[in-house]
């Protein structure tokens, strides 16, 4: 069996498809093929993950009258025509048995080729609200499958979507919180929070973070707290040092660069503060973890604000816009969640009715009835 999948330039269209593509690869010992844009993330973690990757030359288009967006969007049209004739030729050459799309616009030319040629095709959406590609391939695929219930308003045709969660990757799974927290070495009762920022906006947000830790510090360290600062690590390490709050002096208290133990620290945090693409609202809702979301404010149709409020009008998170944060803002919500268990034992109830149990399997027998 022959499957290719389709995606490309977020983690939340990335990583669905290669935990798909792993039980394919498992169960089926498929052959696997990606494909991707020129230069788009997927270049860089698909290989990683050891599945051979191809790419089509696409690109979006803005959505602004300026010169050099009109520019920019002629050069859109060009490159259709020519990742149309890129996903034939790739279409042709690995002759699958299944076409996956997972979101990007890699997916556009790839997905529609093969729909023409009679190939079983499927488009998966992580976000809660489709984004042009999927919306526009939801017409062609044989199945669109979403996240959320609420999602299958905005498809023309809601006969042919399917309910059936966002994959998430089985470390996630491994732990309970008792043994997360022994793994890190927490051994009183206080509880854990996690926050983390992605790059888009990440700089304001860890400058409040800045704030946030000063505030916790001062207040003697009631709840432990580990704090991803990504490429802001080093000056937010200078700010705290010269503010005498952090590090040895205040033990409970931890600022990494990147959280390369992600699975492991999310299993043992009490409430996650972070943004809300589609990757972290699938594993948030799959593992029923309450959350403060702040959507970054730079992306495209301010689709993370979509996905927060699924999570928000639920009561398994709680939505603050960053128009709205400050350090004082940030550390007065989190500090109320913290100190209430019970608050945060009905948010993960209600984040358990929310998502869709066993996501990773449902996805997978739906696309094995594709090519039944």
């Amino acid at each position: 069996m022959n499957v290719l999948f389709t995606c490309g330039g977020t983690a939340g269209h990335i990583n669905p498809a290669v935990a798909l593509a792993r039980m394919f690869r498992e169960r089926d010992n498929a052959q696997i093929l990606f494909v991707g844009a020129d230069g788009g993330m997927e270049t860089r973690l698909v290989p990683k993950e050891g599945f051979e990757l191809k790419t089509v030359t696409i690109t979006n288009f803005r959505r602004s009258l300026s010169p050099s967006a009109i520019g920019h969007n002629v050069g859109t049209l060009v490159n259709m025509v020519k990742s149309d004739r890129q996903a034939k030729a790739i279409l042709t050459q690995f002759q699958p048995d299944l076409v996956v799309g997972t979101g990007g616009y890699a997916s556009y030319p790839v997905v529609k080729a093969a729909a023409a040629k009679g190939i079983p095709t499927a488009v998966h959406e992580s976000n809660a609200v489709p984004g042009l590609t999927t919306k526009a391939l939801s017409k062609v695929a044989g199945v669109v499958m979403v996240g959320f219930a609420e999602s299958r308003e905005h498809y023309d045709d809601p006969s042919k979507v399917v309910v059936t969660g966002t994959p998430v990757r089985g470390d996630f799974f491994r732990r309970t919180r008792a043994e997360a927290r022994m793994e890190l070495g927490l051994t009183d009762d206080r509880p854990l929070l996690l926050s983390y920022w992605g790059s888009l906006g990440a700089e304001l947000m860890n400058a409040y973070m800045t704030d946030f830790i000063a505030l916790e510090c001062r207040a003697g360290v009631p709840f432990h707290h580990i704090h991803g600062a990504g490429r802001d690590f080093a000056l937010m390490t200078k700010e705290l040092t010269a503010a005498g709050v952090g590090g040895e002096s205040h033990p409970g208290v931890e600022v990494r660069e990147y959280i390369y133990d992600m699975p492991l620290v999310m299993a043992a945090a009490d409430l996650v503060l972070c943004r809300s693409g589609a990757s972290t609202i699938s594993e948030l809702a799959a593992i029923a973890k309450p959350s403060v979301l702040v959507p970054s404010p730079n992306v495209t149709a301010d689709h993370q604000t979509k996905n927060a409020r699924i999570l928000s009008q639920a009561g398994g998170a709680v939505l603050l816009p960053e128009k709205e944060c400050s350090g004082q803002k940030l550390y007065q919500v989190a500090h109320d969640l913290l100190q209430s268990q019970t608050k945060r034992k009905e948010m993960s109830r209600r984040l358990s009715e929310l998502s869709v149990p066993n996501a990773n399997e449902k996805i997978y027998e739906t696309l094995k009835g594709l090519l039944r």
